[in-house]
């Protein structure tokens, strides 16, 4: 593999707008196998479509991640599309920033299945076949969020923050037998806050983004960075924002 990419079959979750579909076009024009999962069966359809017509590889199916079978089955389509699984990157999220005492709980436990829950699910797909080759790569997306405690992301950090936790201990349990890494973005230029419920959150953090993000393509040179490097190379940790943020 000239690149460190090339023939590397890549199961991305939230792959059908944003960070996810950047990081999927972006590996299959370097010649990774994709396979690609996500909710919306329409929109993933178009990014494996774009993905085919533009010679590269690619699979895909609808996905939810707060469903472990959904997760699992991502990982039983690569094996039998294209022989076996390289990388999980668990990329799917939501946010639902609030007060505290706003007492969103459906807020924090969609947090909950979807951000930690579905990242664990990614990794218990994974590692598996991981164990019967004897090496693969966990990816998992986490965010600024759990860097820097604000305001309103009380919740939201905190599921990042477990995120970020369970990737370093599974780093030091692998003991090179595969590879970990976490990657927190900051602001990106992509629709996630559109799920917000919170008008004036939603519209503060867009307006935000507006004014200093990162294109999403930026996320997935990082991915392909730490995809690369040689087997032996584990990149744990990789923050990248805007040179602006704070």
């Amino acid at each position: 593999m000239k690149n460190g990419i090339e023939g590397k079959v890549v199961v991305i979750t939230g792959a059908s707008s944003g960070m996810g579909e950047a990081m999927a076009e972006l590996l299959a024009s370097r010649g990774a196998k994709v396979v690609l999962g996500a909710r919306r069966l329409d929109l993933i359809r178009e990014v494996g479509g774009r993905i085919l017509a533009a010679g590269g590889e690619a699979v895909w199916q609808q996905a939810d991640v707060t469903k472990k079978e959904d997760v699992a089955s991502l990982a039983a389509l690569a094996v039998s599309r294209f022989g076996r699984l390289d990388v999980m990157i668990n990329n799917a999220g939501v946010s639902q920033l609030q007060r505290m005492e706003e007492l969103d709980v459906e807020g924090w436990e969609q947090m909950i299945d979807v951000n930690l829950k579905g990242v664990l699910y990614g990794i218990a797909a994974a590692l598996p076949v991981f164990q019967a080759q004897g090496s693969g790569h966990i990816i998992n997306i986490i965010s600024t969020a759990g860097i820097s405690i604000v305001p309103t992301m009380g919740v939201y950090a905190a599921t990042k923050n477990a995120v970020r936790t369970i990737t370093e201990a599974l780093r030091q349990e692998s003991q090179g037998r595969w590879r970990v890494t976490g990657i927190s973005p900051g602001f990106v230029a992509t629709p996630f806050a559109s799920n917000i419920k919170n008008d004036a959150i939603r519209n503060a953090i867009e307006q935000k983004a507006q004014e200093i993000a990162i294109p999403a393509a930026a996320i997935a040179e990082a991915v392909a960075y730490a995809i690369s490097q040689p087997d032996n190379v584990d990149v744990g940790d990789i923050v990248i924002r805007p040179a602006v943020q704070d």
